[in-house]
């Protein structure tokens, strides 16, 4: 890992502000100080929370969650504008993004000015921040697709200005990790500032590049319950955090016991049903069918789970269907207090097998006691 060493990571989850940009969801207050109050207390250290500059009605939920007290930092979403930042100071939060766009394609397309213009407005805005004595990440929009050069000239005004750190965005989603690695690798010589990564999963890789940010020496990375985000979502927050811990040995500090808890009450506010495979917090992640695969867990656990499912909330569950073994059976019918004594194991195993096969579908519980009753 990049040195700025071992610095601890920062996770900065923007489910509130990016996550809330998936089409069609939207969060009552109610529901944000709900999810807000559960990533504080498992550890979260800074909650992107909202975009003032939307409006009255923004403003005031905001102002409310900046009322919880919470132990993490809340930060809003801006544009380099003084009246969005002041829209900001306005609510009570103490730290501010400003967002700038920051490739040419959309410095030409979608803001229609230049690069003088970038760097003139990124100047305002800062100083305009920080006489507020705000703390300050300079978010550069579609940084993927931006001349490393110009991002250079960039890190050295918000160095000169005072910002806090920058935010590297992968907007598109369109970098593999190697690049981001790269990428990252280069920022870190050119500037003291701390460095976020925020990357998008149009590729299904945002995950992935958020890891090899963390690798190149990012200190902060971006992340939202169950991968929320703008079209194909954000890197996942639940995932960054595990693979943190268990592919790269580094403990973000974490209480990772409740991530299934907060995948479900975010699931439940953005009317996006949690699916029973998702990576770390589905429900059926740990289940076990596989004649072998169930013999070999029920022997050992970590012949086939890399952590343990209480490590994120969630149980192992072995299942009976197709390919259920002897051991998975015996197993299965203990948990629901069968005495197998009576039953004829070999015969019962096959009846499991051809019904859960007719049924293109694992037996439940009462299935499988009906089956019993038969043999």
């Amino acid at each position: 890992m990049n040195n700025r060493d071992r610095a601890a990571i920062v996770i900065a989850d923007t489910t509130l502000r990016d996550g809330e940009q998936t089409a069609g969801v939207v969060f009552s207050t109610a529901e944000k100080k709900s999810i807000a109050r559960l990533l504080d207390a498992i550890g979260v250290q800074e909650l992107e929370c909202g975009i003032p500059a939307m409006g009255s009605k923004e403003r005031n939920g905001i102002r409310e969650l900046v009322e919880l007290d919470l132990r993490a930092r809340l930060i809003t979403w801006n544009r380099a504008l003084e009246a969005d930042i002041q829209d900001s100071v306005d609510c009570g939060v103490q730290a501010v993004d400003i967002s700038l766009s920051v490739s040419d394609m959309q410095i030409k397309n979608k803001i229609m000015k230049s690069r003088e213009w970038v760097k003139k407005q990124l100047v305002k805005a800062l100083r305009f921040a920080k006489r507020h004595d705000l703390y300050v990440s300079v978010g550069g929009e579609d940084s993927s697709r931006a001349d490393l050069d110009f991002l250079q000239e960039l890190l050295l005004i918000a160095e000169q200005e005072g910002a806090d750190r920058f935010r590297y965005c992968d907007t598109l989603g369109i970098l593999d990790p190697f690049t981001i690695y790269d990428r990252v690798t280069s920022l870190m010589q050119m500037t003291s500032l701390d460095l976020e990564v925020h990357t998008h999963n149009d590729l299904g890789l945002a995950t992935a590049n958020a890891l090899a940010g963390v690798r190149a020496g990012a200190k902060y990375v971006s992340v939202t319950v169950n991968g929320l985000g703008e079209r194909a979502g954000n890197a996942v927050l639940e995932e960054v955090v595990m693979a943190l811990k268990v592919s790269c040995s580094i403990d973000p500090g974490i209480e990772t016991p409740r991530l299934a808890e907060l995948s479900r009450l975010v699931g439940r506010a953005s009317q996006r049903s949690v699916p029973t495979w998702k990576a770390v917090v589905g429900e059926r992640v740990f289940s076990h069918e596989s004649g072998l695969h169930a013999d070999g867990v029920l022997k050992n656990p970590e012949n086939y789970e890399g952590f343990n499912p209480k490590d994120v909330g969630l149980e192992r569950f072995i299942v009976m269907g197709k390919h259920s073994g002897r051991h998975g059976l015996e197993q299965r019918l203990e948990e629901m207090n069968v005495d197998t004594c009576t039953l004829h194991m070999d015969h019962l195993l096959a009846r499991v097998r051809e019904k859960s096969s007719q049924q293109k579908k694992a037996l439940d519980d009462h299935e499988l006691l009906q089956l019993c009753r038969q043999s």
